[in-house]
């Protein structure tokens, strides 16, 4: 039995290895940050080694859904720990942690600046369903939300992206087919 139990953990723990860059995408769509992602998945990481994962979950899920729960413990505690901090400062922290993710060609800047832009409910959701390839059932478990309010947070994140893009290759009103004065 001893020996059966040793395989099915080692399973688990390769499943686990096989995922950590899913882990890593969703905890950047949370925090918005590479330095916040890489700490968040490493948390992650250790609470499933160290408690282990229920014999029934599915490792995916599962997982998302303990790195989802962990970032929700770190907000709380992080509004606890600045309730006296600046707010100036904390803008200009985040406009930084922003700067640094837009390397590349223009469009995938713009890309992900307006993917930073989204609110994290809904950069959560959007990288789910549209990167992950989660059913929007699965998102809801995972969130531990209704399904239509995935639908609707889905809808709004993706209208929103489609309207930051526009106004970034058409600034000033200006639209693809109108000549200008």
């Amino acid at each position: 039995m001893n020996k059966q139990v040793d395989r099915s953990l080692r399973n688990r723990r390769q499943e686990l290895l096989g995922i950590l860059p899913n882990i890593r995408r969703f905890a950047l769509s949370l925090t918005a940050s590479p330095a916040d992602a890489d700490d968040l998945l490493q948390s992650t990481v250790e609470r499933l080694l160290v408690r282990g994962l229920p014999a029934d979950a599915a490792v995916l899920p599962y997982s998302l859904t303990v790195c989802r729960n962990l970032w929700i413990d770190e907000i709380r505690s992080r509004r606890v720990r600045q309730a006296t901090a600046d707010e100036t400062t904390l803008a200009d922290e985040q406009l930084s942690a922003g700067d640094e993710q837009a390397v590349g060609e223009l469009s995938l800047r713009e890309m992900q600046n307006a993917l930073m832009a989204l609110p994290e409910e809904q950069r959560s959701v959007l990288e789910l369903v549209a990167v992950e390839g989660c059913s929007y059932k699965e998102a809801a478990a995972v969130l531990d939300i209704p399904i239509g309010t995935v639908m609707s947070r889905l809808a709004r994140a993706r209208s929103a992206l489609a309207d930051r893009v526009q106004d970034e290759t058409f600034p000033a009103g200006r639209s693809g087919g109108e000549g200008h004065e």
